[in-house]
């Protein structure tokens, strides 16, 4: 299957930096973390498929096994979606069916300061985790006679984990271009299996959230960049749901991000459900609002590669 003619470009991480003068972000346990990643979870992406095919009563048995395996390994959601053109990276092509999304969150007293080393360690100590989970996923797949990818939270990945992961019933996009989910906020990452092991697939849930985030304006007030929207954009096409979606100044952001501990500001003071993800139940004090460092944004960046579309906000 091939990427749709209106998919996005896969983000040039690479090129965005050279834009903004390079990576100049030094937190050695997250490039610790970054390498642990690159050394040890990389060369497992493959294996071999066993040659005896497990048989599952339907496709409702074989999701349930999926899904009953991954809340094991100590991820916070998994869904399964069907994958179309427009969930697959401009000038990508798959030969997969089904797309087993994965969330994990991070703990929520890792960003009660934003930007911080500590919030950068907790994203990366995640995708390292949710690296993990999607790895042992694959395997049991593999092992169950079915070929399959690991789609890693960090890396090249060929297919859109967002969209695939509204399509699977994970929340809403919210007003920061992230996902909302019910029970843990955003404050969650994401990782994906596509295989074509027959599965019953979930569908887009409707919890009230996109309108809560038309209301809501925290994350655009606090957002120092001033890079997140007043208002939906209709260019941008539409969500799952068929609303107008939002979509994030990148020329603005991304400078910020890469300055400053890779921000994330926008993730913990989104109020959405505050009361039940801010809760920490291991003893340790937190508040229910982080303290926010809001710097001098550098100035926005368009470089000129191919890109996502994005709105140049009040420029």
């Amino acid at each position: 299957m091939r990427s749709s003619p209106e998919s996005p470009f896969a983000f040039a991480w690479n090129e965005w930096y050279a834009s903004v003068g390079g990576r100049n972000i030094k937190i050695k346990e997250a490039n610790r973390i970054l390498e642990d990643i690159k050394q040890y979870q990389y060369p497992r992406f493959e294996g071999v498929v066993n040659k005896k095919v497990t048989l599952f009563k339907d496709p409702i048995e074989a999701k349930n096994r999926v899904k009953d395996l991954v809340l094991s390994l100590g991820a916070g959601e998994v869904g399964v979606a069907l994958i179309e053109p427009e969930d697959i990276y401009q000038g990508r092509e798959i030969f997969e069916k089904y797309a087993i999304v994965v969330g994990q969150k991070m703990l929520w007293r890792e960003f009660s300061k934003v930007p911080s080393k500590k919030s950068a360690i907790e994203c990366l100590k995640v995708y390292f985790t949710l690296g993990e989970i999607v790895i042992k996923l694959a395997e049991y797949i593999r092992s169950h006679g079915y070929p399959c990818k690991v789609e890693h939270p960090v890396g090249d990945s060929d297919v859109l984990h967002i969209p695939l992961a509204l399509k699977a019933g994970f929340g809403e996009l919210g007003r920061h271009g992230s996902i909302i989910h019910p029970k843990m906020g955003p404050l969650f990452r994401l990782g994906s299996v596509i295989t074509d092991l027959p599965l019953a697939t979930d569908g887009p849930i409707d919890a009230g959230i996109a309108d809560f985030c038309d209301k809501c304006k925290a994350c655009r007030i606090y957002c120092p960049a001033k890079a997140i929207p007043d208002k939906r954009s209709p260019e941008a096409g539409k969500d799952h749901l068929g609303n107008d979606r939002y979509i994030v100044d990148t020329g603005k952001c991304f400078p910020y991000f890469a300055k400053n501990n890779y921000c994330s500001i926008c993730l913990p003071v989104c109020v959405y459900n505050h009361k039940e993800w801010a809760r920490d139940f291991e003893g340790h004090k937190t508040g229910l609002f982080p303290d926010v460092k809001m710097l001098e944004p550098p100035e926005p960046v368009d470089p000129e590669i191919r890109k996502h579309w994005y709105p140049k906000i009040n420029r």
